[in-house]
């Protein structure tokens, strides 16, 4: 794996800082688009179809 890190020493800080912001950020987005789009619709008229 130390091989594949070309210019990166394995423990950087930065860098698992960097990754981990955004693996949040795709996190974050990943679950608030769909909770987002939940929000529009009307639970009455969403419960009414099934």
């Amino acid at each position: 794996m130390a091989s594949l890190l070309v210019g990166f020493p394995p423990f950087d800080p930065v860098t698992f800082l960097a990754v981990a912001l955004v693996l949040g950020a795709t996190a974050l987005g990943a679950s608030l688009i769909p909770a987002r789009r939940a929000l529009q619709v009307q639970p009455q008229a969403a419960l009414r179809e099934e």
